[in-house]
């Protein structure tokens, strides 16, 4: 095997398998952090192995037990047989392979040892939780669910929010110390406290989406490997915990808004809004898993949260034959229940959108009005891009420039900055 071949295969295993892994590493050693850096030293050892050896035939089962043996061999260096480190050994039955070294013959290591079938799902869902926890800041909690729950790398991550990876690198750092200076256990909660912190694991998955939806900044609208995993981890959390409507809410959210990605840009890149977007190409498959997941959301009966009432919007969208055709009365009231269960200033200004279409323009610019009065979203190009675009459709052109003047100093996103330019242009 070529060293590209074996390293493509390290990077495969290891973004399918990397959550189980480093789970199952914390659950055996107690500490995450140093669970984070087993996992990596076994990722390496497999970068030179690999390649030279040839992929085992248990990849993650290889890559577990090498970091297991790395962790007994950080307990040994701490203390000569302490109580841990007999427990790590009884586990492994070392079976005469050399402390420190990758597996003899990783082809025989048996999977119904290094994998408790009843232990993973936990383990994954552990790791979500603590890489979400609410101790951290957004941003550590973003990175850090990136890099152990998703299994990307600090340079990937710094690629796709536009960051250097040093402010990637720290932020991880940091995370790992502060959830181990707050003595944070790595557990899935009890029920009562889940439900808690349940709202920062799906905020984490919906923020980490939105930002490959709509890129804030850089050349590309869409970031698809961004939007990918994070609809990947909603899948994953769907299957660990069924029973909560709101995670169903969520990866229908996710999975109605991916379909329409095919149709949101043009063959230069730019922008195609939705009434001029071909429906035809919009994803079919994932609107029939988007709705499938509402249903399942619904199903419930607590009533749909805020995001199952997104997604309802999205299905409203996703089934309608044009923007003509679509249900604008109906958008308009879910947005109002919306806006009393999560109120925010984004959610009032799709609310305006939504009436502008249903009412006319002259019923939506108060809202935005309002919004602009209170100061809210001073500092994004939203508010005054929709504003612009009412004013243009009540005829009054020189306000409305003013307006889409204003968005185009505000938007950093050089694809919708493009769309901005060329609204500005047609004013004449």
């Amino acid at each position: 095997m070529d060293d590209h071949t074996g390293r493509e295969a390290v990077a495969a295993v290891w973004r399918i398998d990397s959550a189980r892994i480093v789970g199952a590493l914390a659950r055996y050693v107690g500490d995450f952090a140093l669970a984070e850096d087993l996992a990596q030293e076994a990722l390496a050892e497999a970068l030179v192995t690999w390649p030279r050896e040839g992929v085992p035939r248990h990849p993650a089962g290889w890559l577990l037990t090498v970091g297991r043996r790395r962790a007994i061999d950080a307990f040994r260096r701490r203390s000569a047989l302490d109580d841990r480190y007999a427990s790590l050994a009884r586990d492994l039955g070392e079976g005469g392979v050399a402390s420190g070294g990758a597996p003899a013959d990783p082809t025989r290591e048996g999977e119904d040892v290094l994998w408790d079938p009843d232990q993973i799902d936990d383990d994954v869902l552990a790791l979500m939780f603590m890489s979400c926890h609410p101790v951290l800041s957004r941003e550590a909690r973003v990175a850090l669910t990136l890099r152990v729950v998703g299994g990307l790398t600090s340079d990937e991550i710094a690629k796709a929010f536009l960051v250097p990876t040093a402010t990637v690198q720290a932020r991880i750092t940091r995370a790992k110390k502060t959830l181990g200076a707050a003595r944070v256990p790595f557990e899935v909660p009890p029920v009562e406290e889940r439900v808690k912190r349940l709202g920062s694991v799906l905020n984490v998955i919906y923020l980490i989406f939105t930002e490959g939806s709509s890129a804030s900044s850089g050349t590309d609208l869409i970031r698809l490997d961004l939007a990918g995993e994070a609809q990947r981890l909603a899948r994953v959390l769907s299957r660990l915990v069924p029973d909560e409507p709101e995670v169903h809410g969520l990866l229908a959210l996710l999975e109605l808004t991916a379909a329409r990605f095919p149709a949101r840009t043009g063959p230069d890149g730019e922008p195609v809004l939705l009434e001029h977007q071909d429906r035809r190409r919009w994803d079919r498959a994932a609107i029939r898993r988007g709705r499938a997941a509402l249903a399942r959301a619904e199903k419930a009966g607590r009533g749909l949260g805020a995001y199952g009432l997104q997604a309802a919007i999205a299905e409203c969208h996703a089934i309608a034959p044009s923007v003509e055709a679509t249900d604008w009365e109906r958008i308009v009231l879910i947005y109002e229940a919306l806006g009393r269960l999560a109120p925010s200033p984004v959610i009032e200004l799709n609310r305006a959108v939504a009436v502008s279409m249903a009412q006319g323009p002259a019923a939506a610019l108060p809202i935005v009005n309002g919004l602009a009065a209170a100061g809210a979203l001073a500092s994004s190009h939203l508010l005054p891009t929709v504003r612009g675009e009412l004013l243009i459709r009540l005829g009054r052109a020189a306000e409305a420039r003013t307006e889409l003047e204003h968005a185009v100093r505000l938007c950093g996103n050089e694809r919708e900055r493009t769309v901005l330019e060329r609204k500005l242009a047609d004013l004449g």
